[in-house]
């Protein structure tokens, strides 16, 4: 069964390395096979992931699109251990991108790591709206 994928016009993708752009006009593309996958929307670059919930995103993202967990793995520990120590209430969402990571889902790692997003969000709103700050002497 393939995957059927609408592109809005001059909207982007990525199939396996290769990023396509969609022309002028509406495009309805049918991908079989088992490339990674992802659409514009669910694409972070370097430049995007600037809150550390997205640079856990990112890490799991390039795993998913270069197929190798090892080769980012200990940047991968490195910003959930530092994550959580930051926010011990994000363990239960870190926990679970680890599990996919785990067992090779990166795909659903990925939906998670976005979860993780959506949760440092409504931590950062929270703070924000409490109008909690440190002074800089504290």
């Amino acid at each position: 069964m393939s995957l059927k994928v609408e592109l809005k016009p001059g909207e982007k993708i990525i199939i396996g390395e290769s990023l396509i752009t969609n022309d002028h006009q509406r495009t309805r593309l049918f991908i079989e096979g088992s490339a990674p996958i992802l659409r514009e929307k669910d694409i972070l670059s370097p430049a995007t992931a600037d809150t550390p919930a997205k640079r856990i995103y990112l890490i799991v993202q390039l795993m998913y699109l270069a197929r190798n967990v090892e080769k980012l793995q200990d940047e991968y520990f490195t910003a959930i251990n530092e994550f959580i120590l930051a926010s011990p209430s994000s363990i239960g969402y870190i926990t679970d991108v680890s599990k996919n990571i785990l067992s090779g889902n990166l795909y659903k790692a990925l939906k998670d790591a976005r979860l993780l997003i959506e949760h440092e969000r409504r931590l950062i709103g929270h703070v924000s709206a409490s109008g909690s700050s440190l002074s800089p002497d504290q």
